[in-house]
């Protein structure tokens, strides 16, 4: 689990991410440690075959994706 976080950290600083906020291309830890949060911890684990939030909590966070599919039906 560690070395998938060290690997999402090392990508996201490598390439860059595009945040859709006035200042547009930012490496702000404000905003990044969330966003790696989130995707950590939906993010289906191969050996589990689940994700984190659901064996720490026994749910998953709702992310953007879920309040537009929900937004489409």
């Amino acid at each position: 689990m560690i070395q998938t976080l060290e690997d999402m950290i090392r990508i996201f600083f490598a390439y860059g991410l595009e945040l859709n906020n006035s200042d547009g291309f930012t490496h702000n830890w404000s905003t990044t440690i969330p966003a790696l949060d989130l995707a950590y911890r939906t993010s289906i684990h191969a050996s589990k075959g689940k994700t984190p939030a659901i064996l720490a909590k026994g749910w998953n966070p709702k992310t953007p994706v879920d309040t537009l599919k929900k937004d489409l039906v």
